[in-house]
């Protein structure tokens, strides 16, 4: 460093300046940074899931000892049941055959559902783990009303209620944190949820109305059937 350095204060824009920065014995330059709270899988995750699969296994045994499998008649090839279910599980792709032809229901669907559970954790939105609205919110919604209204006016061209209905619900849900103003709670949760959140959110919901329908509401030759209208 020079010897004829001088410190001064000058209001001149102009000028050169030169910034030095002051170490101290004993000091060093650190970056502090935050790191989130990371668990081990074993044995955090995994005890809570063996907990979880045991209260599962008693609730079915306990269910299985008081209640009674609703058991057909012996399979008889000359009487083919009216309608022919599938299992519970495989109930919601049945209904979805019901409104989608059987290539778009049955392959197109299963396979974008699939694929979109296996692609969106890996995006960027996601990986940052930040609410919807916290980045672009005027760009996001503008893209976010576009998809929505979309697959809405698909399902509505299709009439397929038991999808339409649920996907409102939730886009309502996902648009009040950017419309509401109040600072509460339930309001700042839902902000900071992020996208992929609402997307599992909305397919767990829409898998369970599709497999209730088929369950409970659907009788002969797959019409609408309430439940104390069946004939056993």
């Amino acid at each position: 460093m020079d010897k004829d350095f001088k410190v001064e204060i000058t209001s001149d824009v102009k000028k050169v300046t030169k910034r030095i920065a002051f170490i101290k014995d004993r000091d060093a330059a650190r970056v502090k940074k935050v790191d989130e709270d990371m668990v081990m899988t074993f044995p955090n995750l995994v005890i809570r899931e063996i907990i979880a699969f045991q209260v599962m296994v008693i609730v079915l045994v306990l269910i299985s000892l008081f209640v009674d499998a609703p058991l057909e008649w012996i399979a008889n090839p000359e009487h083919t049941p009216n309608p022919a279910k599938a299992p519970w599980y495989f109930l919601g792709l049945q209904e979805l055959l019901h409104y989608f032809p059987p290539v778009v229901g049955g392959v197109l669907l299963p396979s974008l559902a699939v694929i979109a559970l296996i692609v969106i954790p890996y995006f960027k939105i996601n990986l940052k783990k930040d609410g919807l609205w916290k980045e672009l919110p005027r760009q996001t919604l503008t893209g976010f009303l576009i998809f929505v209204g979309t697959v809405s006016l698909v399902l509505l061209l299709f009439r397929v209620y038991a999808m339409l209905v649920p996907t409102i619900i939730v886009s309502t849900f996902m648009l009040i944190p950017y419309f509401s103003k109040r600072n509460n709670i339930f309001i700042e949760w839902l902000g900071s949820r992020p996208l992929s959140w609402w997307i599992m959110t909305w397919f767990v919901i829409i898998a369970v109305v599709l497999t209730t329908i088929g369950t409970l509401f659907r009788g002969p030759e797959w019409s609408w059937t309430w439940p104390w209208q069946r004939i056993y």
